[in-house]
């Protein structure tokens, strides 16, 4: 008896061992993002030292505990622009509870136009909680269109007066560390995008 009662509790000792090893596996299993995981990627330099449209200096590391979207972009940009700022305040609002978890960074990639007084007027006219940076100098824009990998050019009219500028039309997501996780394409819906960041903040 004594023995068919100790190989009951052995067996339910193993079992509940196991049950316990599946679900730290389960834990360890890495998140299955809907856009482009770019997490470990040494081609980026996320890094950076920009002016703030309230006039302070931010760097990356200031968001930690955050996460993280960094959209390039100009406010006299016709239509990727304004869409895209629209669509992550969709994606904000979807967040429900966890929107206060979410900091949206505009960096623009015209400075010569778009003053520390433009942005302060554009960037919180989407969401007050939105955040729009700009390069105080040449280098600094330099630093981080290469840092991001981003593509910008200027295209100017034929009296060479005016200019638009083509540029990349993607987001990066940065986690709460501070590191880089994903590329979100132009365009891509709001639902994927809330259940990627849904799992980087839980």
């Amino acid at each position: 008896m004594f023995k068919k009662l100790l190989s009951t509790k052995a067996i339910k000792f193993s079992i509940a061992l196991c049950l316990l090893s599946a679900l730290f596996a389960c834990d360890n299993v890495p998140p299955k993002f809907l856009n482009t995981d770019i997490t470990g990627s040494t081609a980026f330099n996320p890094n950076f030292e920009l002016v703030d449209h309230l006039g302070n200096v931010r760097h990356l590391a200031d968001f930690k505990g955050k996460v993280a979207i960094i959209f390039f972009g100009f406010t006299q940009c016709p239509d990727v622009c304004p869409t895209t700022l629209n669509e992550i305040k969709e994606v904000k609002e979807l967040l429900g509870k966890d929107k206060d978890k979410l900091q949206v960074i505009f960096i623009t990639v015209d400075p010569d136009r778009d003053t520390q007084e433009i942005l302060a007027q554009y960037v919180p006219s989407f969401d007050p909680s939105f955040l729009g940076l700009r390069p105080a100098t040449p280098e600094a824009l330099e630093q981080v269109v290469k840092g991001y990998k981003i593509f910008v050019q200027k295209d100017y009219s034929k009296d060479g007066k005016n200019y638009t500028i083509n540029h990349t039309a993607g987001s990066y997501v940065v986690d709460k560390e501070g590191k880089l996780r994903l590329f979100i394409k132009h365009n891509q819906g709001a639902i994927g995008l809330v259940n990627d960041l849904k799992q980087l903040m839980n």
